[in-house]
């Protein structure tokens, strides 16, 4: 999954910062759910919100929707300060749904 963001922030006009960045919060936020029950429920709820708005789940259409979200997120002023503001688990529940894709 890392190297699929990576080279998603390559390929877009995403910053490559920005996709560092992306990318880091994912494998970040993806490990810490295993030691965090609190942080799985919040994801488990955005993945669910995903599920209904998102009606393709498949790597592309993940891929398309976090990089609007991102950019729109950092244009907002938002700074991955907290691990469990909106956008922190937004794009933690978007990363495990693409980790969820690539394993079937």
């Amino acid at each position: 999954m890392a190297g699929s963001l990576l080279a998603f922030a390559v390929m877009s006009d995403l910053s490559e910062e920005l996709g560092l960045i992306v990318r880091d919060i994912g494998a970040a936020g993806v490990a810490e759910m295993a030691c965090s029950p609190g942080l799985a429920a919040a994801v488990d709820q955005h993945v669910a919100a995903l599920r209904a708005q998102v009606p393709d789940l498949g790597h592309d259409a993940l891929m398309g929707y976090l990089h609007g979200f991102a950019e729109d997120a950092f244009r907002r002023g938002w700074w991955p300060d907290d691990t469990r503001d909106w956008e922190f688990v937004r794009i933690v529940a978007v990363c495990w749904l693409m980790r969820q894709s690539s394993a079937q």
